[in-house]
This record gives structure tokens, C-alpha cells and sequence, in this order.
């Protein structure tokens, strides 16, 4: 008994019809008529009676029927396991995110994915969460890390809420603590008066800064603006003024800067990670997004 047979078969039992089932198969009608003849002298049965042009499944037929849709579906699923086996030791993640999250959740995560999954290439576009989701949508990342809420929110994606982080000040040790001497906290209002070294246009962090200023009813005063994460905190230790950013990156990058917490209630940001709604993620990006999501 042989599987194409079986494929022919149940064509066959579908259609109540040999060459419409052939047609169903892609498959000569004189070709698929011979193997189901085969397959009833291999079982020693007919599996359909054939008068004037009409098509009934026997008793045998009736039989073989579902067992035939198993074996077959099965063999779908086990064909799909095998692809998605293969997809882990090859092929590429394209994921999306804010500078800050490359500078401060995603090494560790990138790190233990590619070690399990060492075939596979990682292809990584830093961007605000604006660009990112745009990117999204015309189908240029498989998944993204964006802050919530969206600039614009859209229907066509999915999020997943990561986590919610504290942000920090961070200055020069060798420059006056912000707010004053001794203080274990700093508050929005403090930072008044202050030359801050700010993000681009653009950077979700720039936003939430410059809103949070206006909101305690100031404007901030920007010693140098324009710079990436790895910019602004460069400017920072060379004490030309003080910024706010994550505290995953002030973490990280805290050699030669001081890290001072917001006074309650602080500011915050929520990560999400984020995909198409109307597709699928490939096997490899799913992956990836089970680990940031369990990390």
C-alpha cells in the first residue's frame, strides 16, 4: 500500500468521480485508475462499485475511508513538525526595537537565543516605536519592541505588554548632583534649570522627557540634542549635562555615570512586544518571542 495511493483514494471517495479526482490530484486519469486498482489488489477488494458513470464506495471503501483520512493527515503533521524542526537550524529573525531596549533587555535575550539556536540569523533595525510599527506593518520585521501607547494605534497589530520600567537620571559624577547635594532622589521639578542632554525627534524617551517637564509646568533646557543612546550617555560622562533614561541602561552603562531614581510617583514606560495580527510570525520568530516573553 503506498501513500499516493491512499491520496488517490480518498480523491476518489471525495469527488465520487475519477477525473474530476484526477484533476483534484494533478494527475493523469488513466494513471490515478491504475492505482486504485493496485491498491484494491493489494487489499483484495474493491473499494468502489463503478455502473454507467456512478460512483459509490463498498463496503471495503467504507472501511478504509476514515482510516485513510488519518493516515493522510498525519502525515500532514508530521511533514509540518519536520518544517518547523528545520526552520529552528536555519533561516533569520528580523526583529525591531528603541535603541534603549538594544542597549539594555535585548543583549542577554539575543545571547541565549543564539546559543540554542545558532543557525539562525538575527537581523536587528533600532528606530522609534513610530518607525518600528510602520516597518511592521509593510511587512519589513517579523516582530518588534515598541512603547506603549502606540503613536498610532493600529488594528493590524498585535501587542503583547513586556514590561513596565522605572526611568533614572543619570549625570557625571563629576558634576553637581542633580537637585543638590545628599539627595537620594530627584523630582521632575528639580530638573529645572538643568542642562539636559537630549534624544533625537523621534525617540519615545525624548517624548515622555520633554512632556513630563511641560506637565510640572517648564520647558527643559537642552545642553545638546540630536544623539543616540550610546551619544547621549557619552555626553553625559563628559559632564556637558544630564539625561533620563531607562534604568535597564543606566544598569548597564553605569561606569562613569550617577545614577539618581525619580521621587515618586516617577516616570515609566511599557514595552510590548508587537507583531502583524493577519500573519503569522515564522517558527523562529515565535520562538524568539516566547523567550523574551518568559526572560
Amino acid at each position: 500500500m503506498q501513500f499516493q495511493q491512499l491520496q488517490y483514494f480518498v480523491a476518489v471517495a471525495e469527488t465520487r468521480h475519477f477525473t474530476r479526482a484526477a484533476d483534484l490530484v494533478h494527475v493523469a486519469q488513466p494513471s490515478l485508475s491504475q492505482q486504485i486498482k493496485a491498491l484494491e489488489r493489494e487489499l483484495g477488494a474493491d473499494l468502489f462499485l463503478r455502473a454507467r458513470g456512478n460512483i459509490t464506495l463498498t463496503d471495503a471503501g467504507e472501511a478504509l475511508l476514515p482510516l485513510a483520512r488519518r493516515i493522510l493527515a498525519d502525515a500532514d503533521t508530521a511533514r509540518h513538525e519536520v518544517q518547523e524542526l528545520v526552520q529552528l537550524r536555519g533561516g533569520r529573525v528580523r526583529l525591531g526595537a528603541t535603541p534603549s531596549l538594544c542597549t539594555g533587555l535585548l543583549p542577554d535575550v539575543l545571547r541565549a537565543f543564539h546559543d540554542r539556536y545558532p543557525g539562525i540569523r538575527l537581523l536587528i533595525e533600532e528606530g522609534g516605536s513610530h518607525d518600528l510599527v510602520r516597518e511592521l506593518a509593510r511587512g519589513a520585521l517579523d516582530l518588534a519592541l515598541v512603547v506603549l501607547p502606540l503613536p498610532t494605534p493600529s488594528p493590524a497589530l498585535t501587542t503583547v505588554e513586556l514590561l513596565r520600567e522605572d526611568l533614572v537620571v543619570v549625570s557625571s559624577p563629576e558634576a553637581p548632583a542633580p537637585g543638590g547635594p545628599g539627595r537620594r532622589t530627584v523630582r521632575i521639578a528639580d530638573l529645572e534649570g538643568e542642562r539636559l542632554v537630549m534624544f533625537r525627534h523621534g525617540y519615545d524617551l525624548r517624548e515622555l522627557t520633554v512632556a513630563a517637564c511641560r506637565a510640572e509646568g517648564f520647558e527643559p533646557d537642552f545642553a545638546v540634542e540630536g544623539g543616540e543612546m550610546d551619544a547621549v550617555l557619552g555626553f553625559v560622562r563628559a559632564g556637558l549635562g544630564l539625561a533620563v533614561v531607562p534604568r535597564m541602561v543606566a544598569a548597564r552603562s553605569g561606569r562613569g555615570l550617577r545614577v539618581t531614581p525619580l521621587a515618586r510617583p516617577g516616570l515609566h514606560r511599557t514595552i510590548a512586544l508587537a507583531h502583524r495580527s493577519d500573519v503569522a510570525p515564522p517558527r523562529a520568530a515565535r520562538e524568539l518571542q516566547r523567550m523574551l516573553l518568559e526572560r
